[in-house]
C-alpha cells in the first residue's frame, strides 16, 4: 500500500461533497508529475484529502477504488484520473502551519513541492499525521 495527498480547493470540490458522493473521480489534474502520481496509485492506496488555497489543511482520508483511466474532462487521453472513496474525516484537521512546524514532517512532498496537487506521502508521515488528526481506519 502507498500513501498520497490530493488537493482540492474547497470552493471547487470540498470534503463535504466527497463524503456526500462517497466515490468520486479525481479529475482535472493537468501537471505531468501529478499525473504520474495518479497513474502510480493502486486500489487500496490511501490519500489525505487536503483543502488548498482558502483553508490549507488536511481534512479527511480517501481510498483509491479504481486505478488510472483516461480523464473524461480532458481532450487528451494522456491525462488520467482515479476514483476515490471517502474513508472518514480527521477528528481534528491538520493545518499547513502545523505541518511546517513539525520536524517529523520537514521532508514532506507537500512542503518540498507545494504547488503539486497530487503528491506522495511516506508511511511514517501518514501514520504521524493520522495520529495528530485523530483518524483511525474503520472496516
Amino acid at each position: 500500500m502507498a500513501f498520497w495527498l490530493v488537493k482540492s480547493e474547497p470552493e471547487a470540490f470540498s470534503w463535504a461533497q466527497q463524503v456526500h458522493n462517497n466515490v468520486e473521480p479525481w479529475t482535472g489534474v493537468r501537471n505531468y508529475q501529478a499525473r504520474n502520481n495518479l497513474a502510480a496509485m493502486k486500489n487500496g492506496d490511501l490519500a489525505f484529502f487536503y483543502h488548498s488555497v482558502s483553508e490549507k489543511r488536511i481534512v479527511g482520508v480517501v481510498e483509491v477504488v479504481r486505478e488510472a483511466y483516461p480523464d473524461p474532462t480532458a481532450d487528451d487521453p494522456r491525462w488520467v484520473c482515479v476514483d476515490v472513496k471517502a474513508m472518514g474525516a480527521l477528528t481534528r484537521p491538520v493545518s499547513l502551519a502545523e505541518i511546517k512546524a513539525d520536524p517529523a514532517l520537514a521532508e514532506m512532498a507537500l512542503l518540498k513541492q507545494s504547488r503539486l496537487s497530487v503528491a506522495p506521502v511516506t508511511e511514517e508521515e501518514f501514520r504521524h499525521l493520522t495520529q495528530i488528526g485523530g483518524w483511525v481506519r474503520r472496516s
